[in-house]
């Protein structure tokens, strides 16, 4: 299980992965990786300044189109990118919304990899979703750790479409 760190700016999750750097860091940033275990299809590859754009294929989802804005990427080390935190209201425009800075640092952990997710930003995000955008992605990063594990150790997630993350916290509670 992630841990995380309490803020309002900012969300926080530490994993440890066993699985080597180099192999995390194709899962975070080839396309194709990424995809299979986010839970979206993104069509372009990932290189800083890109706008990558694609559906969400969470069940439930799959009318929302994602965009992410890559920021950095150091090999095996930082990848970051930028995006509209949420943003899953139909017909809503969250343009001239703030963006949040999503980054993954990876270390080595023994045999493995440790990887820190952060995602900040949210003290400027619209206070009308702030809380709600903070909440839900904040189990939602939870649930990506999950499933970036899980791929990473079966080189797949599970079949068939699944729910969106933050609905894999709520759900494991009941």
């Amino acid at each position: 299980m992630p841990t995380t760190t309490p803020s309002t700016d900012r969300i926080e999750k530490l994993v440890t992965l066993d699985a080597p750097r180099s192999r995390v860091w194709r899962a975070l940033t080839d396309v194709r990786q990424f995809n299979a275990w986010f839970g979206c299809a993104l069509t372009a590859a990932f290189t800083p300044g890109a706008e990558v754009s694609g559906k969400l294929t969470f069940r439930n989802y799959e009318h929302i189109t994602m965009t992410i804005w890559i920021e950095t990427m150091e090999p095996e080390r930082f990848f970051s990118f930028r995006w509209h935190p949420y943003a899953i209201e139909a017909g809503a425009d969250y343009s001239a919304e703030p963006t949040t800075l999503v980054s993954f640092t990876l270390e080595d952990a023994g045999g493995g990899t440790r990887l820190t997710i952060v995602e900040a930003g949210f003290d400027a995000i619209p206070a009308s979703r702030r809380a709600r955008a903070f909440s839900m992605n904040s189990a939602g990063w939870d649930g990506q750790a999950k499933n970036l594990q899980k791929f990473l150790e079966n080189g797949a997630t599970e079949g068939g479409t699944r729910g969106a993350p933050h609905e894999q916290q709520v759900t494991s509670r009941r």
